[in-house]
């Protein structure tokens, strides 16, 4: 059965970290490029960040360069996303995904909320 389990959501100050984690189990973790893609209330999902199948190429959309990184640990079937400095504008349901071919997998998503 194929999972993609976020965690890491919550509450935060503008200025402020949060670390999400997505645990992939179910399929073959390395084969798959991982995305954190977004939605906020009322707008459309949009992509957040891509990582490549090794770890060596990522992709980040202008609004969190600089501030969110993303990496992989294949051992562990694990994604990551390190937000920083973190902004209003930034409040979302987060969601990771998985992309291999045509196999594409979404987990339940996890809250962000920016706000003082």
């Amino acid at each position: 059965q194929v999972q993609l389990v976020e965690s890491g959501g919550g509450l935060v100050q503008p200025g402020g970290s949060l670390r999400l984690s997505c645990a992939a189990s179910g399929f073959t973790f390395s084969r798959y490029g991982m995305r954190w893609y977004r939605q906020a209330p009322g707008k459309e999902r949009e992509l957040v960040v891509g990582i490549s199948t090794t770890g060596a190429i990522t992709n980040y959309a202008d609004s969190v360069k600089g501030r969110f990184t993303i990496s992989r640990d294949n051992t562990n079937k694990s994604v990551y996303l390190q937000m920083n400095n973190l902004k209003p504008e930034d409040t979302a349901v987060y969601y990771c995904n998985a992309v291999w071919g045509s196999a594409n997998y979404w987990g339940q998503g996890t809250q962000v909320t920016v706000s003082s």
